[in-house]
This record gives structure tokens, C-alpha cells and sequence, in this order.
């Protein structure tokens, strides 16, 4: 397994135990990515980005090239058969894994709510609960599944964390992501004032409702640079996109990135103390 800059560290802290543990003894997990339509379609560094954590983790992620959209979208607007069509082929393509990890609290919160899309009565849904035990966003993995609280790697900037709305209030994923930050060498994490107001993405809400969305949007960035942070940090690329055309339009300079993305420049060495 190749090394990289934060391995060859000389402070193996306390706090890295689990996961030099995880390095030398490989955790027998079949895992699947399951990448999602706007990291796939448009910043896929966030999937290459997410493999090359799993892997120095010690596992072998695989990537079916059979997945498709979570049906989230259609669900959202009503249309519950196609919503069915996605979710029953999502099914099929992860029924063989142990775990399915993605970069992205608002799909991973979709999938654990299949059962909600096809009904009590449906045969599929005792397939849906299973399916719902077994898939993670990716902060969630590490720390819940894994039990690694701390990664190895320094990333010496300002940071906000831009809580979205599935991910936090459906996916309950709340305390992993800012754990994972922490522990980075030279981070300084700094509170997002009002983080739990929606930025106003939404997946079909920006599209019905663009002023709105808009509005909300950059009542966001306002508070994001009234933190004076550097980087904002977020694990779901809808909300992400959404806040950094808005800010850039602006002219803010403040960098956004994905939680995979951070974590891995911060473990690279491509962000050195």
C-alpha cells in the first residue's frame, strides 16, 4: 500500500490508533461507492477523492457501473412510480455489498427512506430496510462503522461548515463530519452563524423557485463571510455548487470544498503546515 506525506509523519498521536490499526489490518468490508448524479456529472473529483480515502483506510471500494440516480428528484416532485423504477434498480445493484458509502448526506438519506417509497405492503420494502442499514455517508462510515474518529493530515486554513439540510435533519449526520475536521493538524474550525437555515438549493426547489433560491442563497454566503473563514466545507455537492456560483459571482475569494476533497488534500500533503 503506498504511503503518503501524512503516514511518513513522526507524531502518530493516540488519536490515530484506530486507524493505523485499520492500515495494518485491513477491515473485511465489501464496499461499494455509490457516487451520486452531481458528483459524477459534475465534480467528480469528490468520488476520486472519496476511493482514495477508503483506501488508505484499507479497503477495496468498488464503483457498479450499473447505479444510477437515487430517485430523489422524482420523489421530491411527486412521481412516486419513477421514483419506485430508480430505487427497486438501486437495490438490485447494491444487494451484495456489505456497505455502500457515498459523499453525500442528502442521497444517502434518500436511500434510507425507501421504504417510504415503496409502501408496507410492498415485497421490496424488508429489501429497502436492509439496504437503509448498510448505506452511509461517507463522514458517517469512518466514524460510526469504522470507529476511526481522527485521520492523519494538516490543512492549515480557516474553516466554516455548511450543515445541508437532509444530511443533517435525514441522514442525521451531525457531530462526524466536524470530528473528522478537528483532528486535522493546523485547522481552525469556525462556527457557521445560523447553520441551520437551508442555502436554498433544494435539487427542484432551485429550479421552481430560482429568486427565492437565490435570496436564501446569499443570505448563506453572508453569513458565511461574515465568519472570515478561508474554505467553506460541506458534504453535499448540490448545496456546494449552489453557494460557490454565488459566491464567486460576487467575487468572494473564500475556496469551497467538498469534505473528500479537503480531507484529501489535507492528507496528500498538498496543503502543508
Amino acid at each position: 500500500m503506498r504511503l503518503t506525506a501524512a503516514d511518513h509523519s513522526p507524531a502518530r498521536s493516540p488519536q490515530l490508533h484506530r486507524y493505523w490499526s485499520l492500515r495494518h489490518n485491513p477491515p473485511r468490508v465489501h464496499t461499494a461507492l455509490f457516487i451520486t448524479c452531481l458528483a459524477d456529472q459534475l465534480r467528480p473529483s469528490i468520488g476520486v477523492a472519496t476511493v482514495r480515502i477508503l483506501r488508505r483506510l484499507g479497503l477495496k471500494p468498488e464503483f457498479p457501473a450499473a447505479q444510477g440516480c437515487c430517485g430523489q428528484p422524482a420523489w421530491n416532485l411527486g412521481h412516486v412510480n419513477e421514483a419506485k423504477v430508480e430505487a427497486q434498480r438501486m437495490l438490485n445493484v447494491f444487494r451484495d455489498y456489505d456497505a455502500v458509502v457515498t459523499p453525500s448526506g442528502s442521497c444517502a438519506a434518500m436511500v434510507q427512506h425507501y421504504s417510504t417509497v415503496f409502501g408496507k405492503d410492498d415485497a421490496l420494502t424488508q429489501e429497502a430496510h436492509i439496504l437503509a442499514a448498510k448505506t452511509y455517508e461517507l463522514s458517517a462510515f469512518i466514524v460510526n462503522r469504522l470507529g476511526v474518529k481522527n485521520l492523519p493530515g494538516c490543512f492549515p486554513h480557516r474553516v466554516t461548515w455548511h450543515a445541508s439540510c437532509h444530511g443533517t435533519r435525514l441522514a442525521d449526520v451531525r457531530s462526524e463530519p466536524l470530528q473528522l475536521l478537528s483532528g486535522l493538524e493546523g485547522l481552525e474550525l469556525v462556527p457557521l452563524p445560523r447553520a441551520e437555515d437551508c442555502c436554498g438549493f433544494g435539487g427542484a426547489f432551485c429550479v421552481k423557485f430560482p429568486e427565492v433560491s437565490a435570496a436564501m442563497g446569499r443570505e448563506k454566503c453572508s453569513h458565511v463571510s461574515s465568519t472570515r473563514a478561508n474554505v467553506l466545507a460541506g458534504n453535499d455537492a448540490g448545496c456546494l455548487l449552489h453557494l460557490q456560483g454565488l459566491l464567486s459571482r460576487d467575487g468572494t475569494p473564500t475556496r469551497v470544498l467538498h469534505l473528500a476533497e479537503l480531507l484529501e488534500e489535507a492528507a496528500t500533503g498538498r496543503a502543508a503546515c
